[in-house]
């Protein structure tokens, strides 16, 4: 009996449209169980109280053809098929199968355990592995109760029709539903394919775990004061979560994540691409605020950053968010920009990460890199802004403007002369010393080589300062800032 192959070295760890998809999905699994009740002897009885569920159990015993790899036979008497047909119709119309029913009836028996960050996905790469492994039977076992713990994963759905279809013939890959392919229905035959792709994003991120003891090569230094920070890679579909330590940023949580319905690049509005970029999460948004397509809530970011705004790109509203109440993830490619994840996965995050200070960096692919193979870069960038700090402080107007590129943009939108000569110290001020604290250096490299600067500034002797954040571009070996703007 063949199954669709999986890579043996995957490891368990740690609009409208969502209503749509869940009922060809249903379709589809009500294809695949009626293959398998078709290897099912006609003949075979059950009692007036035996349930779906019950029959589903029956069902799923293997044959003695199938437990010796072979396919088994199919009943080919009218009431067969008029079962397959009256399957098809369930499933398609009223959106009801066997194994949604078995779900169902399984939930009623026993409460439902709070859902909790990653499980789902956890236990459906064991799934997986007892695939790889050739434990169907137990592999059998664990999507049943993946489906009953998460009715509204339909990858999940689709792993437990394979298993059950391949009890009576040979599976050749993920979402191997007989006629699929030449059904005459656009929307089934695209939704299988999402969740193939959703599928093969999962394992590709279990396959390449970013190495031990690394980070995003953007992130060059991070303040105290982000006690975490969000990387968004999205050739993985991947959201990693970090928690900025005493001894370093470290990974602690990473979920499957889906952006724009058009891909990655955000030039305009609407065009539903999700932007690239270093942004900071500005706000939470509970889900009581929101419409329910948004799931367990928001975390909004600031699209456009003054980058985006100096290459004259234009949109708005792009959010980290959830999904809709009967989906429980999207596909790779499914929003109009935003990066949407599974509602407990956004739980978790909103539960952890602050706004204002939290970055967050959405690249094409990421890089990881060992911190200590930045620190050469992070050491010039605090020479290059001690330079900038001494010069401010001296009020050498001359110094100072050469830190500054010719198309400055404060954030005030003040001329570059005024918002300079509001820099200049007072006489009395003039050559005290300033502390800087609290910096980040977070620098993104596409066409031009950027650097996001936030530091506080603190006179020696005084208790409170300002907090600034200035972007940087280099050009040719000089570093300029383009932006500066004061965090209140």
């Amino acid at each position: 009996m063949k199954l669709w192959a999986i890579d043996s070295q995957c490891s368990g760890r740690s609009g409208r449209s969502g209503s749509r998809l869940v009922r060809v999905l249903v379709s589809a699994l009500a294809l695949h169980a009626v293959a398998w009740s078709q290897s099912v002897q006609s003949a075979q009885k059950t009692s007036p109280n035996t349930t779906q569920a019950g029959q589903l159990r029956a069902a799923a015993k293997p044959s003695k053809a199938a437990i010796a790899g072979k396919p088994g036979k199919v009943a080919k008497s009218g009431k067969a098929e008029k079962a397959s047909k009256a399957a098809l119709v369930a499933g398609a119309v009223a959106g009801v199968t066997a194994v949604s029913a078995a779900s169902a009836a399984k939930a009623e028996a026993k409460p439902v355990a709070p859902l909790q960050d990653g499980q789902a996905e956890t236990r459906l790469l064991e799934v997986y592995q007892r695939i790889s492994q050739g434990d169907q039977r137990q592999a059998l076992t664990q999507a049943e109760a993946l489906v009953r713990d998460y009715p509204d994963f339909q990858l999940a759905h689709l792993v437990l029709g394979d298993l059950l279809s391949a009890r009576s013939r040979s599976v050749a890959r993920v979402g191997d539903v007989p006629g699929a392919e030449r059904s005459n229905s656009s929307t089934v035959t695209t939704s299988l394919q999402q969740l193939r792709d959703e599928s093969e994003r999962r394992l590709q991120a279990q396959r390449h775990r970013p190495p031990e003891n690394t980070v995003p090569a953007q992130f060059l230094m991070l303040s105290e004061r982000s006690r975490h920070a969000v990387a968004v890679d999205a050739s993985r579909s991947r959201l990693y979560l970090f928690e900025n330590t005493a001894k370093g940023m470290r990974l602690v949580a990473d979920y499957y994540a889906s952006v724009g319905k058009l891909g990655i690049g955000k030039d305009v509005e609407g065009d539903q691409r999700t932007p690239l970029g270093v942004y900071f999460m500005t706000s939470r948004l509970d889900r009581t605020t929101l419409r329910d397509f948004y799931g367990a809530g928001a975390l909004p970011i600031n699209y456009p950053n003054p980058l985006d705004q100096v290459r004259g790109k234009t949109g708005k509203g792009i959010w980290v968010h959830g999904t809709p109440p009967n989906q429980f993830s999207r596909a790779p490619l499914a929003t109009d920009g935003c990066v949407a994840i599974a509602n407990p996965d956004l739980e978790r995050l909103m539960r952890t990460v602050e706004p204002r200070s939290t970055p967050v960096i959405i690249a094409p692919e990421l890089q990881w890199v060992a911190p200590g193979s930045v620190e050469t870069e992070r050491r010039e960038f605090d020479t290059l802004l001690e330079a900038w700090s001494k010069a401010k402080s001296d009020g050498d107007m001359a110094r100072l403007q050469r830190f500054y590129a010719p198309d400055f943009k404060s954030a005030s939108q003040h001329p570059a002369e005024r918002w300079l000569m509001a820099l200049m110290p007072s006489e009395e001020q003039r050559g005290r010393e300033v502390q800087l604290k609290d910096k980040s250096y977070l620098r993104w490299k596409d066409t031009d080589d950027t650097m996001v600067v936030t530091f506080g500034e603190v006179a020696v002797g005084a208790r409170t300062g300002t907090t600034r954040r200035q972007y940087w571009i280099r050009r040719g070996t000089q570093w300029q800032i383009f932006y500066e703007g004061v965090i209140r």
